[in-house]
């Protein structure tokens, strides 16, 4: 998931802005966002954004946000909820409106003047952002109404609000002496800066690779849909009658699942392991190890031994032992699996008389030719059932039978590129939820992965309107190829689920306050929304709703939904294994407690060594393009672990499902929407769970699912 990106406190309140002309040598300057959009649902007016208009806006912004807080800290009347808390939360309206659009069309839409404007941008944000949190004047009235916290007869919500206000300024430094004020304001700014610098390299570096095939040969094993792929992506960048693949996952994953050419899987292997790791411009090794440095630098500013305890803090997990704890309490069973794995596909090798040892590169191959030997299924047997505008059309029916919620195309919306989709969503009683954008294909001006988003939280303005949320799900999908509509692999329907499910939490949220709505909860938290959509995708109950061939509108065969139940469990050692290995690593790098140089590839090697990875298989993300921890703001430092965090809450949760005797129980749906999907942040994530399942979640659930136990 990409979360909205807050720059400190919430930003909030997407309201209408008068309008704002700058007169330079007689000539109107008219800025979008210094205006009323006056689109469909008030959704950004792109067709109108240009590059030009982000740093006026920004400044302006900056200014504005600047005005509203000298006018709560100058206030003569004694510091109150409503004119201190409510306020800060109903603050920075427009600064919030311009770096919601600019930071998600950096990722998705990006080019060298938006990447100069950020670099712009990041340290004048890092210096608001710290002008704010070490307020004295603000932080005074902030704590003057949390020390009467007690006497002040709030509700839930607003008592939530007042704690997190105070421990986000806490947290931001407020009580910290001068010196130290000065220290964290310039380890802040240098972060900024290389979180930038990673992301840019690792860009370059993805987009810099291709494997360029002229012989026919070569492409011994690759699926026709694989190959006639290729030969567009060739087409593309003017190599006719050739074959390109790119380390975009859509390309580089079928080629080493099918390839034959066992040389040329692990040149493109290679190539996608290395990026940021190749001594050149886009190295990012030296980013690393000054990232890790400053966080560590910060985190003892904060008072804490490491930037692990530093961010744990304010989780639920709480402490770096704990989240070592179930770490390691899963990697047991899932080595063991791994290893097994292993010594199947070494067999396949020695039958088949290879003679040479299995290599990580070797490993999607031979997995998929035993997934075939052992279950007679392989990924191209269940790919043109999973035609991408059907696999969308099953999420929303899924949601339509958990929630009541449909789906409405839109056009002629403003779109930020031609391929996105646009939705209207509404509940079951016709009322609106909000609005949904979809863009699914990977370009080189977007960012790898997939993550959900939003343009407008939802929130309640002063005057008691509900202002619905604009939410965007991107990904990297298999594209169309040929005469062939986007067919997608089981994984990529998995990750369209799990997108759809973090859309979900914040489309659904119902919160008086934008700082708390939706997906505003502890990260190690906000999986469990997107996870628990996750199991829907393969229960054979849905699989029938949307798995149906692209050219004969088939539903898929129950032969062959059997099948995919009974290898659901297949590989999941490998899969439990290389996700642990890089939480690990993440983990690792910040629970450091001394700072020095890193070499990190020594480092990674070490921490690998540590924990028992074996050779055949390499973590998730490794170091140089772990984009989760060292990117993206660093919004997964020290939590990359949420995902196995929230599954176990994810299992236990869908368990409820199974013991009701229906995935779509009204009565245990409704439960999940108004305790968890509904409430945002508004109470402690144990609290909101428990409210859910009525008791604490076990481990159990997550190891048979994973087929672990």
């Amino acid at each position: 998931m990409k979360n909205v990106k807050k720059l400190f406190i919430p930003l909030v309140v997407i309201c209408l802005l008068t309008s704002c002309v700058k007169q330079e040598k007689k000539t109107i300057v008219m800025n979008p966002f210094f205006e009323a959009y006056n689109t469909p649902f008030d959704v950004p007016p792109f067709d109108k954004i240009q590059n030009k208009h982000y740093l006026p806006a920004f400044e302006e912004g900056i200014r504005q946000h600047d005005a509203e807080i000298k006018v709560i800290t100058d206030s003569e009347k004694a510091p109150d909820f409503a004119n201190t808390i409510e306020a800060l939360d109903y603050s920075g309206s427009l600064l919030s409106r311009v770096n919601r659009v600019f930071s998600n069309l950096k990722e998705a839409v990006t080019n060298d003047s938006m990447q100069e404007i950020a670099r712009k941008v990041a340290p004048m944000l890092s210096q608001h952002e710290d002008a704010v949190n070490l307020n004295e004047k603000l932080f005074a009235r902030v704590k003057a109404v949390y020390d009467q916290k007690k006497s002040l007869n709030l509700n839930l919500e607003q008592s939530r609000l007042l704690e997190e206000t105070y421990k986000r300024f806490v947290r931001g430094g407020a009580n910290l002496t001068a010196d130290k004020k000065e220290q964290l304001k310039k380890v802040n700014e240098e972060l900024s800066l290389l979180d930038l610098k990673f992301g840019d390299n690792m860009l370059a570096e993805t987009n810099a690779f291709k494997l360029v095939i002229d012989k026919k040969e070569d492409l011994a094993g690759l699926p026709e849909s694989v190959i006639a792929g290729a030969a567009d992506e060739a087409k593309s960048q003017k190599l006719d009658g050739k074959w390109v693949f790119t380390l975009q996952k859509p390309s580089w994953i079928p080629f080493v699942t099918y390839a034959e050419n066992r040389s040329l899987r692990e040149k493109i292997y290679k190539a996608m392991f290395t990026r940021g790791n190749n001594n050149n411009a886009n190295d990012n090794k030296a980013v690393i190890s000054k990232i890790v440095n400053l966080r560590l630098q910060k985190g003892n500013i904060m008072g804490f031994e490491s930037w692990s305890a530093f961010v744990l803090d304010d989780c639920m997990a709480k402490t770096p032992e704990n989240v070592y704890k179930l770490l390691y309490q899963v990697w047991t069973p899932a080595i063991k699996r791994a290893k097994e794995e292993a010594r199947d596909m070494q067999t396949m090798i020695d039958k088949e008389g290879g003679k040479f040892k299995l290599e990580s590169w070797d490993w999607w191959y031979y997995s998929e030719k035993v997934r075939k030997e052992k279950y007679d299924l392989d990924e191209e047997q269940i790919r043109p059932y999973f035609e991408l505008n059907n696999v969308r059309d099953g999420a929303f029916a899924v949601a339509n039978k958990l929630y009541g919620l449909t789906f409405s195309r839109l056009k002629n919306m403003p779109l930020f590129h031609p391929e996105c989709e646009v939705y209207e969503v509404k509940d079951g009683d016709g009322s609106e939820i909000g609005v949904l954008y979809m863009d699914f294909f990977p370009r080189a001006s977007k960012k790898g992965g997939a993550w959900m988003t939003n343009y407008r939280e939802q929130y309640i303005t002063k005057d008691g309107k509900n202002i619905r949320p604009v939410v965007s799900i991107t990904g990297n999908f298999s594209k169309p190829t040929g005469d062939k509509p986007a067919l997608l692999s089981y994984d990529e329907v998995e990750t369209l689920y799990h997108e759809f499910g973090h859309g979900l939490h914040g489309l659904l949220s119902q919160c008086h306050y934008e700082g708390l709505a939706g997906t505003n909860v502890a990260r190690d938290f906000v999986e469990l929304p997107s996870q628990i959509m996750e199991h829907w995708a393969s229960e054979p109950e849905v699989l029938k709703i949307y798995a149906k061939h692209y050219k004969t509108g088939e539903i898929i065969p129950q032969a062959l939904v059997d099948k995919i139940v009974k290898s659901g469990k297949f590989n999941q050692g490998f899969a439990t294994v290389e996700y642990l290995a890089a939480a690990i690593l993440d983990m690792d790098y910040h629970t450091i407690t001394k700072g020095s140089d890193i070499d990190v590839e020594q480092f990674e090697k070490a921490s690998m060594e540590k924990a028992g990875l074996i050779s055949e298989i390499i973590p998730r993300y490794k170091s140089t393009y772990f984009a989760h921890t060292f990117s993206g703001g660093g919004e997964y430092s020290s939590g990359y672990y949420s995902y196995i965090w929230a599954e176990v809450l994810d299992c236990d949760a869908f368990q409820a499902f199974k013991e009701a005797g229906s995935i779509f129980d009204p009565k245990v749906a409704k439960s999940f929407r108004t305790n968890i999907l509904e409430r945002g942040g508004t109470d402690e994530a144990m609290n909101l769970y428990m409210n859910f399942r009525g008791k604490q979640p076990g481990i159990e659930p997550l190891l048979k699912n994973r087929g672990l136990n």
